[in-house]
């Protein structure tokens, strides 16, 4: 399946502890803005509609697109748009659009008039952060009418415990991800292995996506560039089912870590590869 993100509005507020080193936010100060600037999108905002010069969709049909990863889905600042949005999803019913957010109290009054039981091209994801987040926020969504469920734990910043959420069979997939880009609060091993374990007992998809800039395991501290921290986490073998453990790293700049050849980017301006 091809994926794809959609940003229809950008910005956000920071809502919990899980925020507080926001990748978005930092890669917005990177170019002198300000992340909690809320605006609609000019050139993405209808993007699923949009189409070539001989009339066909230009996001092909079967595309997973992963909808505000650059804001929250369910802000409240976004009411003013979201009606416009649901038409769009409506319409693209060949296009799967996983719709993740934080704000689980937010989500039941902001569904289409015509959602029911749910729409079979939306998947609605949770993000969680803690054991508190997740005991806050997964029962919500257990109470949502949905097709589809998942919920991720990103940035982990504590072991988890879902047992009793997972045994609902409700939940499609979970996702764990550590804190990176700004951040450096650690993503443990034993965490991460516990998630697995629970997913492998209740036979559901666990997806391990990075490591975050700082893993630990058996007492050691890893510092791992963000260029590497997704490698990492497929060669650590906790994703469920396991899934391709031999990934070939290309070089990088020894000063960065971060591109594979000098493009003048503005981690150090000076890349070296070799």
């Amino acid at each position: 399946m091809k994926m794809n993100s959609w940003n229809p509005w950008h910005g956000c507020n920071k809502y919990s502890e899980g925020c507080d080193h926001c990748y978005m936010y930092y890669l917005d100060a990177q170019r002198d803005q300000d992340g909690s600037l809320i605006y609609k999108t000019k050139t993405n905002f209808n993007l699923p509609l949009k189409k070539t010069r001989q009339g066909i969709y230009k996001i092909p049909s079967g595309t997973m697109l992963h909808v505000c990863m650059t804001s929250d889905f369910f802000l409240e600042e976004a009411d003013v748009w979201r009606d416009e949005i649901w038409d769009m999803i409506r319409i693209r019913s060949d296009v799967s659009f996983w719709i993740q957010t934080k704000r689980a109290r937010r989500i039941q009054q902001c569904l289409p008039f015509d959602w029911n039981d749910g729409w079979e091209n939306v998947i609605l994801c949770v993000t969680t952060e803690n054991q508190k987040r997740a005991d806050e926020r997964l029962p919500i969504l257990l109470d949502i009418p949905a097709k589809h469920k998942a919920f991720m734990i990103a940035p982990i910043l504590s072991e988890v415990h879902v047992e009793s959420y997972l045994a609902t069979k409700q939940f499609e997939q979970v996702l764990c991800d550590g804190e990176n880009y700004d951040g450096n609060r650690p993503c443990r091993y034993e965490w991460v292995k516990s998630l697995h374990d629970q997913c492998e007992k209740e036979n559901i998809r666990f997806d391990f996506i990075g490591t975050g800039n700082v893993f630990v395991k058996d007492g050691k501290v890893y510092r791992i560039p963000k260029a590497y921290q997704s490698v990492q986490a497929k060669r650590s073998g906790l994703s469920y089912p396991s899934g391709e453990t031999d990934v070939p790293i290309q070089p990088r700049c020894k000063t960065c870590k971060r591109r594979y050849s000098c493009n003048g980017c503005h981690w150090c301006g000076k890349c070296i590869v070799g």
